[in-house]
């Protein structure tokens, strides 16, 4: 069966699918984007991804004309059904627009609205048997008034990068980022949660972190089903070294177990048993919930 991606309202052949040669997202990181998982063909938190894609362009100005939330989701929905895309991953990227050079001024007024299943698996099995062992890297994520860190925007995203190729270099299995003043943001792709005396706490998006999907259904799972008292503050690296557990959510991630960090171990150094239960808490919500393709 033929793969397609779906580009400013048509059907195109995976093979054949271009982007604009002058394509602001392209020329400058001049983008909002989104991943997104589908499980037994419903796709995962949809409203919440698309009103989190809209907000963040919204918020960059882009020229939306009469793209919505709803019609954005249908979208995401009609090329699911195309694909017959059932499990797996959705990537979807809005960029200003097209035309050369940095004023939006000079730009068609248009968004690029392109979107394309795939399959993702971020990490091996072992490590959601065994966890992950972190290092804390000396990028770090750009300040809150420079970008306001809930635009999940595309230029951004190079300090991620480079943050990973830090923890690539020494073969840990994530990294951890600081914000300027020394508190911990975020893993280079997932939501930072610790657990110690019976409460789980992650940092706010104020310290520089992504308001995560998953990190929202996160908190819920562990409040409405675990009875845990869950708080959003400030945390150093003192407290992810002193935690009884920690763990990281994202999109491609779900729910990981880290067990060390800068070679010392977190708890007892496995994953631990609250975040064990988050864990299948979590598999059975994906399964149960969730927007039919």
């Amino acid at each position: 069966m033929a793969e397609f991606v779906y580009f400013n309202g048509e059907f195109v052949p995976k093979e054949q699918a271009t982007i604009p040669l002058f394509d602001h997202g392209f020329l400058y990181g001049d983008g909002v984007f989104e991943g997104i998982r589908v499980y037994n063909g419903n796709v995962f938190e949809l409203p919440a991804h698309a009103a989190r894609l809209l907000a963040g362009a919204r918020a960059l100005g882009f020229p939306l004309g009469e793209l919505d939330e709803a019609k954005a989701s249908e979208a995401i929905l009609a090329i699911c059904r195309k694909n017959n895309h059932r499990d797996g991953y959705i990537r979807v990227n809005l960029t200003r627009g097209t035309g050369l050079g940095l004023d939006p001024g000079h730009l068609e007024p248009k968004v690029n609205f392109m979107i394309a299943t795939r399959q993702l698996a971020l990490y091996g099995p072992e490590l959601y048997e065994n966890g992950l062992s972190m290092i804390t890297c000396s990028t770090r994520v750009p300040s809150p008034d420079a970008i306001d860190p809930r635009i999940k925007c595309t230029g951004k995203y190079i300090n991620n990068i480079l943050a990973k190729m830090e923890a690539n270099r020494v073969g840990a299995g994530e990294g951890i980022m600081l914000n300027q003043q020394g508190y911990v943001a975020e893993a280079t792709g997932d939501n930072v949660f610790i657990l110690r005396d019976g409460i789980l706490s992650t940092p706010p998006p104020s310290a520089g972190c992504l308001k995560g999907i998953t990190r929202g259904v996160a908190i819920k799972l562990a409040q409405e089903q675990l009875g845990l008292k869950v708080v959003e503050e400030n945390l150093t690296l003192f407290d992810l070294y002193s935690a009884d557990e920690c763990f990281l959510t994202g999109t491609a991630a779900e729910i990981i177990p880290a067990v060390a960090l800068d070679e010392r171990l977190i708890g007892t150094g496995k994953p631990g048993p609250v975040t064990a239960q988050l864990v299948a808490a979590f598999r059975l919500y994906t399964q149960t919930t969730g927007t039919p393709i």
